[in-house]
């Protein structure tokens, strides 16, 4: 059920921290890797895990920030970065150039409930800490949803926004935990509607977990996720 406690009027989003230190990763002699945690779609579409959660995502290479604040958060995605950054929906490869750097893509599906931004940043050899990440993702409906709500955690900053309106917004360096934030009540319309998130890291690892939950918590699950044409 949702409480007063975990309803965020002003619509503010979490990001998750693992229980396993950061220095784990920088001291092991393991080549990086993105397995066992993130993997390349083997289908065009998939539907949500049995909780709900979304674990099909087009991930951009992480972009070099610094702060967590809200007020640093809302400069950051407001900054326009690359062309039609709040409505392209790329392929899987495609490339951006930020700040004289070229940035891929990535179309991946989580082996987890939640998405390991940090696993993914270090299974590409990127950097982990003090960086902003772009995800992308397509929910299809085979009907119009009225009055369902966004659950999300995640570890650090982070904003969320469904069919290009803001929903939910996470500031500060925190934990990640299942729906810390749910959003006010939103539309999911018939077909197609796009989630586009923007994830700041600071210290330490970095996830995210979302859902959509219906007027009494319940998590939705009869929707389909894809990218479209991300897996060309």
């Amino acid at each position: 059920m949702i409480t007063l406690r975990n309803l965020c009027i002003s619509a503010l989003v979490v990001l998750t921290v693992s229980t396993f230190p950061a220095m784990a990763f920088a001291q092991s002699k393991t080549a990086p890797s993105l397995a066992p945690f993130l993997a390349r779609p083997a289908s065009a579409a998939r539907a949500p895990d049995g909780n709900g959660f979304m674990q099909r995502w087009l991930i951009l290479d992480p972009i070099p920030v610094s702060g967590q604040t809200e007020s640093v958060v809302r400069a950051a995605v407001k900054t326009e970065y690359f062309p039609n950054q709040f409505t392209v929906i790329s392929h899987d490869g495609d490339k951006v150039t930020v700040a004289d750097q070229e940035l891929a893509w990535h179309a991946l599906d989580s082996a987890n409930w939640n998405v390991k931004l940090f696993r993914f940043a270090y299974g590409l050899n990127k950097q982990s800490y003090g960086v902003l990440f772009w995800a992308v993702t397509v929910v299809k409906s085979t009907r119009e949803m009225q009055n369902v709500r966004m659950g999300v955690g995640s570890n650090s900053a982070s904003i969320w926004w469904l069919n290009a309106k803001e929903a939910v917004i996470l500031s500060g360096d925190r934990r990640m935990v299942m729906d810390d934030c749910i959003s006010k009540r939103l539309t999911l319309n018939k077909g197609r509607n796009v989630i586009r998130g923007a994830v700041i890291n600071g210290p330490g690892l970095s996830d995210f977990c979302i859902r959509f939950v219906d007027e009494s918590g319940k998590p939705i699950k009869d929707l389909t996720l894809s990218l479209d044409n991300a897996g060309r």
